[in-house]
């Protein structure tokens, strides 16, 4: 082989490398121009759909808005849509802080899961023990009382009297009967009355239209039609005040009292429970004390304390009640007793201006015939 052969071999590794690298450039600047190439040919198509003519009356004409709506679809389209794009923050502080880069959101809204919530079993469990504790309570509680009051009735058992109070509260409950006997007349007595004084108004009409008739006893009717009249009127007065009566008195027995009585119903239970335990205390105390018993001990004893301390505070508070409420009973049938007997004896004595003078005296407004619906005493 010749020297030129062999040096032409040598030199073809390198040659081939110098063009091969010649045409990777050449490639890369092909690609370049035509780059430049294809954004100069599109920078019209965006420089006229920026710029949209208008027409001499203020119009976009028909080819350039066509052409503008199908741009704005092909923007609309082709590009990221809100729900393909999400904003990344950079990292704080570093220089390219506040640049936004729009990115593919890969993970969709997670929607809410609905539907009844399943307790686990041990809250149930806990939930059912606790419900089953409380009917335990409650059926041993209503055993102990059930077993006192039987026993008291049969007179095995012992029971805590407190003389001074539960005389308070039978004089109480014998007081409320009486009121009730006398709220149970005088709405009676009013019931009657109204019935006579619809009657007196009946009359003093038919008398007044007779007046008129019988001219010989003109005068006659015309007397008995203008008494008649009056005493409509006095009677009228009259049921005012037993109506003014009858509420306070109803007021007084039927609120007070009988809030006075559902506090003693209280005090009552609270002294069944708390006898209950103290006869359940007491028999443990008798009995044998040993491992088994001195924890039931403590634990009757702490009952006994615990019902012991509700019953004293409930019978401080009726003995208080039952104060104020004589207080204000006295206060209140005084009043109500003496209108009553002024009033009444004002209209059978035909005084009127004095029974007038009951009314403004307790500050009594008697209705107008007619002016409001049916009376108290209509309804009865």
């Amino acid at each position: 082989m010749s020297e030129s052969t062999m040096s032409a071999a040598g030199e073809a590794p390198g040659l081939a490398a110098v063009s091969h690298t010649a045409a990777a450039e050449m490639h890369a600047q092909d690609s370049e121009s035509e780059s430049e190439e294809s954004e100069m040919a599109e920078a019209p198509a965006r420089d006229s759909a920026a710029e949209i003519p208008v027409t001499s009356n203020g119009e976009v004409s028909d080819s350039q808005e066509e052409r503008f709506q199908w741009d704005v679809k092909h923007m609309m389209t082709g590009g990221p849509t809100l729900k393909e794009t999400r904003i990344v923050s950079s990292n704080y502080g570093n220089p390219s802080e506040g640049i936004i880069e729009a990115e593919p959101y890969r993970g969709g809204l997670k929607s809410m899961q609905s539907g009844p919530v399943v307790i686990s079993d041990e809250i149930s469990k806990n939930i059912a023990l606790e419900k089953l504790e409380q009917v335990k309570k409650w059926s041993i509680s209503t055993y102990k009382c059930t077993r006192q009051v039987l026993s008291e009735r049969l007179g095995r058992g012992s029971k805590t009297v407190d003389l001074e109070l539960e005389s308070q509260i039978e004089v109480l409950r014998e007081t409320k009967k009486r009121y009730e006997n006398v709220l149970r007349l005088a709405r009676q007595m009013a019931t009657q009355f109204y019935q006579v004084v619809q009657t007196q108004r009946q009359l003093g009409d038919a008398f007044g239209e007779l007046s008129v008739k019988s001219l010989e006893l003109h005068e006659e009717f015309g007397y008995n039609a203008e008494t008649q009249k009056l005493l409509c009127k006095n009677g009228e007065t009259l049921l005012g005040a037993i109506n003014f009566f009858i509420s306070s008195v109803n007021t007084l027995v039927n609120k007070t009292i009988e809030d006075t009585l559902v506090a003693v119903k209280h005090y009552e239970n609270a002294r069944i429970e708390y006898d209950a335990y103290r006869t359940d205390l007491e028999e443990l105390n008798l009995g044998p004390r040993d491992a088994v018993t001195i924890p039931k001990i403590e634990q009757s004893q702490l009952q006994f304390q615990i019902h012991k301390e509700k019953f004293d505070k409930l019978r401080g508070s009726v003995s208080v009640k039952l104060k104020f409420l004589d207080e204000n009973k006295i206060k209140v049938m005084h009043n109500q007793l003496l209108l009553f007997h002024n009033a009444v004896s004002a209209y059978f004595a035909g005084n009127q201006h004095q029974l007038e003078q009951v009314l403004k005296q307790f500050h009594i407004k008697l209705k107008a015939p007619g002016s409001d619906g049916p009376s108290w005493l209509e309804e009865q």
